[in-house]
């Protein structure tokens, strides 16, 4: 075999390796849900009328993806006008939780998942805002 074939037989192979680890690396999942916001009644103001705090302010509560572990923000997604959020996220395995819920004093329980590639994983997030 002349060396100018096993050069070019080694160049394939190589081409071929660094394309299947390509398209390994970049497989992703998918985590979708919905957002509810849980508020048990109006907010009445001191002039009787009720206040403009309305359910539909998701934009407001911004969700935090974070590490397995609650250490590393991974990712920020908001839910749309109809409380429905998707991102796309490397194979893992995380967890779901409100943005600063702590120091807004938002109820809401953290919720882990895994992310598989090429599969979506559904999480929704119920939230209590504590308005009474």
């Amino acid at each position: 075999m002349s060396s100018a074939l096993r050069f070019l037989i080694f160049t394939f192979v190589l081409r071929l390796l660094a394309g299947t680890a390509s398209i390994n690396a970049a497989a992703t999942g998918f985590l979708e849900g919905h957002l509810k916001i849980i508020s048990p009644k109006e907010v009445e103001l001191a002039d009787g009328t009720p206040s403009k705090i309305t359910v539909e302010n998701y934009s407001e509560y911004p969700l935090v993806i974070l590490s397995s572990d609650k250490q590393t923000e991974v990712a920020h997604v908001t839910a749309d006008d109809n409380g429905d959020y998707r991102i796309s996220l490397p194979p893992g395995d995380y967890v779901l939780d409100v943005q600063n819920r702590k120091h807004r004093h938002v109820r809401a329980t953290p919720q882990p998942f895994t992310v598989v590639a090429n599969q979506t994983v559904r999480v929704d997030m119920a939230i209590d805002t504590g308005v009474r």
